[in-house]
């Protein structure tokens, strides 16, 4: 058998030697096998117990901190700080089955052979009863049992995250089987779990978005399904279509997001702005008698596109919001900077902006990946020279972490006579503009200014 050195957490040895002095086994088992086979991190271990039934482990990992099972038919144990989950095999497990047999009866239930391999940490062995190891090495993807591969439609995306990440080829039997499976009755949340795993966890995600396509699966997600053959002006977009260019957007994104270390929901926001930012060219799309193509609008719509689809894959409200914003705007950058706008377009962007609690940062970030993403001289190149200059003007008009504390306060203009209700918000509402347009941030003058635009009446 195969050894592995690498190193498990201590309360998993420990784990695994409780469970043997009270006759059973213990195995990691999953993606830390195979990770640890090719030498990468893994951060989820999973681990199964074998010879002993649920009471005899809840007896033995209840003191180690775990949470009490989930999960009725398969109960599972939880320890969230440790990150460790443990089980049962599906399979069943009685003291009479030796464990080689008993392992390669429950990894039948698993996807794939390259995660049906299990580790002994206490003898750091490898059991793989169906060929992982040769699979991983020859950087294909089988199947661990035909028959129970479609009890979950999901596996299609993780088969595409997998044939990504390892570059590795699904067989034509893995190929058949995920072609055939329904993806449509799938909940929303599920699908989205996964899509965004793909974008997180890939180096390059639009390998795993290609395979799907390939195999037919992409209509799944509506929005990117439409990109597919949309014309793009060949001088801004030599690429290709938009769909080509989505995927090397969304790639940048992604090396934009490592090489900067963004955390996890900074991470996420960019690279699903970067997935949206141009859904809404299919239905914007025009060929001039110039023979020009153009898509005016695209960029309003793509964010309305996006807010609909991500709100049916349940994705979150303040999530969306933040795609929203930066999808709305991601042509700004550079159209800012093109046009010599001022400082005071630079205030009111970032008050855009904050509504989806994003900054011009944020947004650089989207057109960094969008400009990027492309096969232009100045992208091939890695530049951006708009990109730096918004940032710089926007740094100059002191808002590139976001606008300004607002100046004019409500309790100022109560104390002035102005009573609580809708004019106080208009007038609150005013004052913003004339700090935006001036930069003013004396709260006095932009009082004054306000009260004497007021109209005699009382009304603005």
């Amino acid at each position: 058998m195969t050894r592995i050195e690498a190193p498990v957490p201590v309360i998993a040895r420990e784990l695994a030697q409780s469970i043997a002095d009270a006759g059973g086994r213990l195995l990691v088992v999953g993606g830390w096998v195979r990770d640890a086979l090719r030498g990468a991190p893994s951060k989820d271990l999973d681990l199964e117990v074998f010879g002993l039934d649920t009471s005899a482990v809840e007896s033995i990992v209840a003191p180690h901190g775990f949470t009490p099972p989930v999960g009725r038919q398969f109960p599972v144990w939880r320890h969230t700080r440790e990150g460790l989950d443990i089980g049962l095999p599906r399979g069943g497990s009685d003291r009479s089955d030796d464990l080689a047999s008993a392992f390669a009866r429950a990894a039948r239930a698993r996807d794939l052979t390259v995660n049906a391999m299990g580790f002994d940490p206490l003898e750091g062995e490898v059991l793989d009863p169906f060929g992982g190891q040769r699979d991983l090495a020859d950087r294909r993807l089988r199947a661990a049992d035909d028959a129970t591969f479609g009890e979950d439609p999901l596996r299609v995306l993780r088969v595409a995250r997998l044939a990504a990440l390892l570059e590795a080829t699904p067989d034509d039997a893995l190929t058949t089987l995920c072609r055939a499976l329904d993806l449509t009755a799938l909940p929303p949340e599920r699908l989205a779990q996964e899509l965004e795993r793909i974008l997180l966890t890939l180096p390059a995600p639009w390998r795993a978005i290609e395979w799907l396509d390939r195999l037919g699966q992409l209509d799944v997600f509506p929005p990117i399904a439409a990109l597919r053959d949309v014309p793009q002006d060949p001088e801004w977009h030599p690429e290709g279509d938009v769909f080509v260019h989505t995927g090397m957007v969304v790639d940048r994104a992604a090396s934009l997001a490592r090489d900067l270390a963004l955390d996890p929901e900074d991470q996420a926001i960019l690279l699903w702005s970067a997935l949206c930012h141009d859904v809404g060219k299919p239905d914007t799309t025009v060929i001039g008698e110039d023979e020009r193509v153009r898509s005016p609008g695209h960029d309003r719509l793509s964010a309305e596109i996006a807010r609909e689809w991500l709100g049916s894959l349940r994705l979150g409200g303040r999530r969306i919001d933040a795609i929203d914003v930066l999808v709305h705007h991601h042509l700004a950058p550079a159209l800012f900077v093109g046009g010599g706008a001022k400082a005071k377009g630079y205030r009111r962007l970032a008050r855009k902006l904050a509504a989806g609690g994003m900054t011009p940062v944020d947004l650089e970030r989207v057109a960094r990946a969008d400009h990027l993403g492309r096969t232009t001289p100045e992208a091939l190149a890695g530049r951006f020279d708009e990109g730096d200059l918004f940032l710089t003007r926007a740094r100059e008009a002191f808002v590139e972490h976001g606008p300004t504390t607002d100046v004019v306060r409500a309790a100022t203009l109560m104390r002035r006579g102005i009573e609580p209700g809708p004019e106080l918000g208009r007038l609150l509402a005013r004052a913003r503009e004339i700090q935006d347009d001036t930069g003013e941030t004396d709260e006095d003058a932009i009082a004054e200014r306000v009260l004497a635009e007021r109209a005699p009446s009382g009304e603005p």
